[in-house]
């Protein structure tokens, strides 16, 4: 057999390269429960070396907290928050919000939707685009009819 591949000295060796971008992002967004262990010790030694990155984190949570518990009567502090945070990308999502703070709030309260109408518009919308310029209403007609 032939000699055996040469191997750095413990102490020598290079550290884990650090998580990208795409992948703190993905634990940022994700509900916690489907982090693994090992995913939740990286997040936490990421947030611990960035305190912008841990308020990024909490103001995120909260949101998506908002979201899945209907509690669109939080969302004028949490703006208030995130705009004070002066973290770009969230501040700029919250002023947003506040353009039409009444209908986000609903959005973000009751439990009604209008996806299932929006959803048959995008529909239509896509047929009439893909018969633009190349037949008359009465064949629109009945592709719309029969979706």
């Amino acid at each position: 057999m032939g000699p055996e591949p040469f191997q750095w000295p413990a102490a020598l060796a290079r550290p884990p390269a650090p998580p990208g971008v795409r992948q703190v992002t993905g634990w940022l967004t994700r509900r916690p429960s489907t982090l693994t262990e090992d995913e939740r010790q990286q997040l936490k030694a990421v947030l611990n070396a960035c305190p912008e990155l841990a308020t990024a984190h909490r103001l995120i949570r909260d949101f998506g907290d908002m979201l899945t518990q209907q509690t669109g009567v939080l969302l004028p502090a949490w703006i208030k928050d995130a705009a004070e945070a002066n973290l770009p990308g969230l501040a700029g999502f919250a002023r947003g919000l506040t353009s039409d703070l009444d209908a986000v709030t609903a959005g973000l309260t009751l439990r009604w939707s209008s996806g299932g109408t929006e959803g048959a518009v995008n529909c239509i919308k896509k047929i009439k685009r893909q018969l633009y310029g190349r037949a008359e209403f009465g064949l629109l007609r009945k592709m719309i009819l029969i979706q």
